[in-house]
């Protein structure tokens, strides 16, 4: 069976930086039409130019939307059901490092909005639809933190694991309806998201441990497209995410009371 991004339309959130704007230059040669989300509308017009002068004849529409505004993701789920998505691709999501006492309460309830609860509500509109047709796909962009968890990180980790758990049973439902179900799971990337996740220079891993958007990117469309449903970008975090879900919890909750302390 052909992948479902070929010929398909793309709904791709979180399309204005990293992971998802490469995304968004792989996936121009092979859809039909791609629907770009994000915030920032300056970024997505730009991203947009760039997609068309790439491929004349692709159709590329921007949609400027805070998925932290539950009414602003309804709206879009309500709009996306008549343009017929094929793949939806819920890349958008962001983290925070701080203890749970000293975080910004109103960013972590942002945070569960953007990786939660949109892309909940994007699939549970769209997902029936494919089922219907025999054709199409999700691919949600998860992280190394839906696999393991560690103090500092105990909302964005949460975010994940739900991510994770989602996706894997959605991937068990849809076994045969010919919708292809894929998560990947990345490890760091090299992206904003340590800037908007106020993440310390100290900890952040050497380049040895951290990925290209352009490579995170080409995995994930990859594993759609052999509906594969976990996929873990490089052979190195592959080895280290092995290992460390066979750490136990407690050394993971010692080793996080000490970088915490930090």
């Amino acid at each position: 069976m052909p992948s479902p991004i070929d010929d398909g339309t793309i709904l791709l959130t979180g399309a204005s930086s990293g992971i998802g704007r490469e995304m968004a230059r792989q996936l121009a040669p092979r859809a039909r039409r791609l629907v770009l989300v994000a915030r920032r509308r300056d970024r997505l017009e730009a991203l947009a130019e760039e997609l068309r002068a790439q491929r004349p004849g692709l159709e590329v529409a921007v949609r400027a939307v805070d998925l932290a505004d539950r009414e602003a993701v309804r709206s879009l789920a309500d709009e996306m059901l008549a343009y017929g998505v094929d793949v939806l691709i819920n890349n958008a999501g962001f983290g925070d490092h701080a203890p749970l006492v000293e975080a910004d309460a109103r960013k972590l309830e942002d945070m569960v909005m953007v990786d939660v609860l949109a892309l909940l509500v994007l699939t549970r509109a769209l997902v029936p639809a494919m089922v219907e047709r025999g054709r199409g796909g999700v691919l949600n962009v998860s992280s190394a933190m839906g696999l393991v968890s560690l103090p500092g990180f105990a909302t964005y980790s949460g975010a994940k694991h739900f991510v994770t758990a989602f996706t894997d049973a959605l991937a068990g439902e849809l076994a045969g309806t010919g919708v292809h179900v894929t998560q990947i799971c990345p490890g760091p990337v090299r992206t904003e998201f340590n800037e908007v996740a106020n993440l310390a220079q100290s900890l952040e891993p050497p380049g040895v441990l951290s990925w290209t958007p352009e490579v995170c990117a080409r995995d994930a469309i990859a594993g759609l497209d052999r509906n594969q449903p976990l996929v873990v970008s490089g052979l190195t975090m592959k080895a280290l995410m092995a290992v460390g879900q066979r750490i136990p919890r407690w050394a993971y909750r010692r080793f996080g009371a000490r970088i915490t302390r930090r």
